[in-house]
This record gives C-alpha cells, sequence and structure tokens, in this order.
C-alpha cells in the first residue's frame, strides 16, 4: 500500500498530518520512515491521532460482542492474546472495519529470531536472545486460549471464512507487529468503558496542552522535556516492560508506527491528550532528514528480538568502531554459584532462595562502559559468607553489601570467564568475519547475531580486564602495606536492572 492510500485514510477517519512538512520514503537498511519536506521547528505537531483510531482492545468491538465474562474465561485479558485476537478478527471483517486500510498497511514479513531457522538461531547462542522469543509460549497461548475461544462462537468465527484470518501464522504475524509497532496508551483520568462501543482514551488531567495558542514555541518544547513521563515510548523498557503492562493499555497506534528509530537520534516523541495523542518535534529537523522517534534506545539484542534489526553507531574510544552503547550483557545467577562452588551448588540452595526472595532477581546485568553491578557483588558475597555470617544475614534479612576483596573478584571473574564461553566463537574471530577487508560473505540474519555476539563480548572483555586490574591493585597495595581497601569504586559498580522474557 503507497503512503499517499494510508494518509487518505488517516485523514477520512479524524486523523490529521502536516503534509507540507512531512513525507515518507524509503530508507536503506530502515525500510519506510518520515522525512522532512522542510525545516521543521522543535514544538511542532507533524500529526493528530483520535483516541479511538488506536486500535486496542479498549477500541475493538470484538470484547463486548464476544462477553466480558467469557473475555476473561478463556483468559484473553491476559498478556497480548485479547489484542491479537482482536487484530485478526477485524482483519476478518474486511472493509467493514475501520481498520481495515491500516491493517493492510502492515509488514506481513519480518526478520525477527521467532521467524528464523534452526540454522540460523544457532548463531545466537550465547546471547540474551534465544531464552526471549517465546516462541513455544506463544503457541501455547494459541492452543490453550485463543483456539477454544474461537471455537466457541462460530456466529463471530465462522469456521470456513476465519480459517486464513485466525491461523497459528496470522496469530505470529499479528503479535509480531504488537512486538515492533505497539504504543503503550494509558486512559486518562474519568475515562468510562461502554459495552458494545469503542471507548475513547485519553490523558492525564495534567497533561500538556500543545495546541495553546498562547504558548510560544520555547514554552512547548519546556513542556515536552518537562512531561517525559507522558512520553509514549514505541518499546521502551522504561515505559512498558511485557511482563507487567496493562495488556488493555497495549494499542496500535496508526501513523505514528510509521516512524523509524534509531540509537540517539529521537527527534520527535508521542503525547498524550484528552480526546487525541499528538506526534511532536523535539529538535530543530533540516529538510530532508529523517524523522526519528524512540524505541527507548535498547541494546542491539532486543533491537533484533523485537525489530529484526540492529543499531551500529560509532562507539566511545574505549571500545572505538561501530557498535550500540545501548548493549548489555546479562548473567545468570547459577554461573556465579558454579564458580563459588566448583559446581557443588546443594549447599548453596538455601542462600540462593533466601536471594530470590528479598532480591527477586537471578540475573544479573553489565551495561556497556559501567563496571560491576552491585546485585552482582552482593550475590557472590552471600555465597561466599561463613556459616556465623550467613546466620547473621538471614536473622537480619538484609543482603550483603556490595564490597569487594580478592575472593569476591575470583568469582566475579571465573563468572565472567565462563560467561564468555557460551559463545559459540571468539570475539576476535567476530570481528574478523564482520571485516569486509576479510570478503565474507554472510546473510542477513548471521550478520546480526554477530553484531549482537560482539558487542556483549566487548562488554564482557572489558569487565573481565577491569576485574583482573583491580585485583592486581589490590595485591599491589597489600603487598606494600597499604592494606586491603574494599571500596565499590574500585570496580565502578553500578546497578541495573534485569532484562525480563516476553511474554504475549
Amino acid at each position: 500500500m503507497s503512503s499517499d492510500d494510508l494518509i487518505q485514510w488517516f485523514k477520512s477517519i479524524g486523523g490529521s498530518v502536516d503534509t507540507s512538512s512531512m513525507g515518507f520514503e524509503e530508507f536503506p537498511g530502515c525500510g519506510r520512515g518520515a522525512i522532512a519536506l522542510k525545516d521543521i521547528p522543535q514544538g511542532h505537531i507533524l500529526f493528530t491521532i483520535p483516541r479511538d483510531l488506536t486500535l486496542s482492545m479498549r477500541t475493538s468491538s470484538l470484547p463486548s460482542r464476544f462477553g466480558r465474562e467469557a473475555w476473561k474465561k478463556f483468559r484473553l485479558d491476559e498478556g497480548w492474546t485479547g489484542l491479537i485476537l482482536c487484530m485478526m478478527w477485524e482483519e476478518a471483517q474486511g472493509n467493514t472495519s475501520k481498520w481495515s486500510t491500516y491493517l493492510s498497511s502492515l509488514p506481513s514479513a519480518f526478520d525477527t529470531p521467532m521467524f528464523w531457522s534452526d540454522e540460523d538461531l544457532k548463531e545466537l547462542s550465547g546471547t540474551s536472545v534465544v531464552d526471549k522469543i517465546g516462541k513455544e509460549e506463544a503457541e501455547a497461548d494459541y492452543r490453550e486460549k485463543v483456539a477454544p475461544a474461537i471455537k466457541s462462537r462460530p456466529d463471530l468465527f465462522p469456521e470456513g471464512a476465519y480459517q486464513h484470518h485466525c491461523s497459528l501464522e496470522r496469530y505470529h504475524i499479528m503479535g509480531s507487529r504488537i512486538l515492533s509497532r505497539s504504543f503503550c496508551v494509558e486512559p486518562w483520568s474519568g475515562e468510562e468503558e461502554h459495552d458494545g462501543a469503542a471507548a475513547d482514551g485519553g490523558a492525564d488531567a495534567d497533561a500538556m496542552d500543545v495546541d495553546s495558542a498562547d504558548q510560544n514555541v520555547t514554552d512547548l518544547v519546556d513542556d515536552v522535556e518537562a512531561q517525559a513521563d507522558d512520553t509514549l515510548d514505541v518499546g521502551s523498557d522504561d515505559e512498558a516492560d511485557e511482563d507487567s503492562e496493562d495488556s488493555t493499555n497495549v494499542a496500535m497506534v496508526p501513523m505514528a508506527d510509521m516512524l523509524n528509530a534509531r540509537y540517539g537520534s529521537e527527534n520527535a516523541k508521542l503525547y498524550y491528550e484528552p480526546i487525541d495523542l499528538r506526534m511532536i518535534t523535539t529538535k530543530f529537523i533540516k529538510t530532508g532528514e529523517q524523522i526519528w522517534n524512540t524505541y527507548g534506545d535498547p541494546p542491539n539484542s532486543e533491537l533484533l528480538r523485537r525489530y529484526g534489526h540492529v543499531d551500529l553507531v560509532p562507539m566511545p574510544e574505549s571500545f572505538g568502531g561501530l557498535g550500540n552503547p545501548a548493549d548489555i550483557v546479562e548473567i545468570p545467577g547459577d554461573l556465579a554459584v558454579a564458580a563459588a562452588t566448583d559446581d557443588k551448588s546443594a549447599s548453596l540452595a538455601e542462600r540462593v532462595n533466601w536471594w530470590l526472595e528479598n532480591a527477586d532477581d537471578d540475573t544479573f546485568v553489565i551495561a556497556s562502559g559501567s563496571g560491576l553491578p552491585e546485585d552482582l557483588l552482593s550475590f557472590v558475597r552471600l555465597l561466599l559468607m561463613t556459616s556465623d555470617e550467613w546466620e547473621k544475614a538471614n536473622r537480619k534479612g538484609k543482603l550483603p553489601k556490595a564490597k569487594v576483596d580478592l575472593n569476591v573478584l575470583d568469582i566475579i571473574e571465573k563468572t565472567l570467564t565462563k560467561r564468555m564461553q557460551k559463545y559459540p566463537s571468539t570475539l576476535e574471530e567476530d570481528e574478523k568475519l564482520l571485516d569486509p577487508a576479510n570478503g565474507h560473505s554472510l546473510s542477513l540474519h548471521k550478520k546480526h547475531a554477530i553484531i549482537v555476539r560482539v558487542g556483549e563480548q566487548r562488554i564482557l572483555r572489558g569487565a573481565i580486564e577491569q576485574t583482573r586490574a583491580t585485583k592486581e591493585a589490590m595485591k599491589l597495595a597489600s603487598s606494600s602495606g597499604k592494606g586491603n581497601k574494599r571500596t565499590r569504586e574500585a570496580t565502578g559498580s553500578d546497578s541495573h536492572g534485569r532484562a525480563k522474557k516476553s511474554k504475549r
């Protein structure tokens, strides 16, 4: 479908677009995206989307037709299953659905690992991507929730007519559309839902008034920055975690999902208003420049899983070359347990269970350019405690402080080394494969997988070198009589949250 057709439909159903400022074209490596047709100032409204034009479980009439109690009975209110079913049903309505043109404009082919062959998936060994694809879980949801719900209502889902639109294949496609393009659209305070009709959403009562004629551009931009909490960022882990988000807030937002994103390039954001959503520029954009939204600057592992691409931008001097500064490495807790006990982990089971009860986290994250995470240091100290120290900590219910000594650093080094050994090839081998001077011909999937591996291995290599350097410094200080100083600053430790598995 052409961009002109989509814009015509968008305007015909209540949306507005400044076509004098913004157009669409194909960008190499990015697909179709938005471009500035002239210089665009900060605080400029590019387009406005009525809330009832967003596609969600609030706006589709299927949940009310199906019956709210039955909807919950089949657990369609859990995760993304309900929204996927709404999208399949709306697509099956053809031209009678107001979203027919929009749904036809969405991609049906994806380069995400969900659709990779087993051979291609082997290239992701060692990364955090494989365990988060969630294909088996998605198919279980289809069998246990969606398929029984469809069969229970032949009046809404006649067998012959819906064989294509509600197949497992379409389920995966719709789920991938949500994963790559959905927004978290929260209701405005005071919103009321009406059975049998689509309910309009809205923003918080104190949402900014971007249409105020009394507001100049500078004030508007200040408000844009000040109200960052009201920003709807596609895929932003800070805005909506897939495990915890309210499924009724997940929505497909026509026009807004046409904008691409790239690390550190955002120059437009989507904002709440009581009756609509508005895409507003956050920076001055020159004629011919691409208009970028934001995904929240996730690591390449998440970009690949959700969107099927990776980001390559100039890296800090310590890394060199191209990469994604937001890359992270996840360290499973069981690696630290194995390193601390020489695989005799049964004796530490009580401590591990206590940690999970108090910290609720069994995976530790090292970010690009950061030190060792404080929670990993605390966990290793717990594993190394004497019996008396453990009993005291257990009695007080307090996690160990994130201090380091040579014993802690020894276990950290062993843990990081074990983590590095999970990859199918070394960092040097992967870097040679990516070097165009070596003449390697790589498929797109393999190239993306290697880029993810390289980003993670560089972080691990840096963390291992930092740990070894700290150990040597502490040994030198001890031998010179200055003592074995314990300090978090010695490792530049930092605290990071855990990247969680996707659930639909």
